[in-house]
């Protein structure tokens, strides 16, 4: 049976962090999950180690500062090849992606290398969003999209399943953004590699408890991201390939 570890990035989700490590575990027996957590001051790491202690499927990686999402998603992807995993999946610790959906986008791993949790693949499915984030993020996809040429109609999705060829693919070494500008390169990185890719519909229902780490700066990062990605397209197609 094919293995595959699901990959938290925390910061201060101690109010979150149990149940959904719990809920991820009971979806699928062929789970693990991964918290890399950011030294938050609420101690959600202690939390994850206590669970650790009484179940080999949950695993901790303690990183000394806030060094941002997409660092700690490089860290879970060679975690994931140095063990051999089959497939990871990048997961928010808050309920905005329901862990219900982990079967769908397993199910889909024998056919694909990359499957994208989509929010606008099928109209709009976002829960609790304010109209004005709701525009921005659907917009910022749209433009993402146009740029860079990629029929992806959720490019700064969160929500993903890779398979350990996906990984093995793109040299993540490279990847020096974070937030939206993260997800865009990666979705970016795999086409690159010439490996089919799948968009599925999820809901997306805004964090139960917790404060968003959005802010201004992943924004413009994201922005500037899409137009250097769309003259690496043109000029250096493997540029971001192994």
């Amino acid at each position: 049976m094919a293995k595959g570890l699901v990959i938290i990035p925390s910061y201060n989700e101690a109010v979150n962090i149990q149940k959904i490590i719990n809920r991820i575990l009971s979806v699928s027996d062929q789970l693990e999950v991964l918290v890399i957590d950011d030294n938050s001051p609420d101690k959600t790491a202690l939390i994850v180690e206590e669970l650790s202690k009484h179940n080999p499927r949950v695993h901790l990686i303690r990183r000394p500062r806030k060094l941002g999402l997409g660092t700690a998603y490089v860290v879970g992807f060679a975690y994931v090849l140095e063990r051999k995993y089959d497939f990871a999946f990048e997961m928010d610790a808050d309920f905005s992606h329901d862990p219900g959906d982990l079967p769908r986008f397993i199910e889909l791993m024998d056919r694909f290398d990359l499957v994208i949790g989509s929010r606008y693949v099928d109209g709009v499915s976002v829960v609790n969003w304010p109209m004005k984030r709701l525009l921005l993020s659907f917009f910022a996809c749209f433009f993402a999209r146009l740029v860079i040429g990629i029929p992806i109609r959720d490019l700064t999705s969160g929500f993903k399943c890779y398979s350990r060829k996906a990984l093995q693919s793109v040299n993540w070494r490279k990847f020096k953004v974070d937030g939206y500008g993260f997800q865009i390169q990666s979705v970016f990185a795999v086409r690159g590699a010439g490996l089919p890719f799948k968009e599925i519909p999820i809901i997306f229902v805004e964090r139960r408890a917790g404060i968003s780490k959005m802010s201004k700066k992943i924004i413009w990062e994201a922005f500037w991201l899409v137009w250097k990605l769309r003259l690496v397209r043109i000029f250096n197609k493997r540029w971001l390939s192994t």
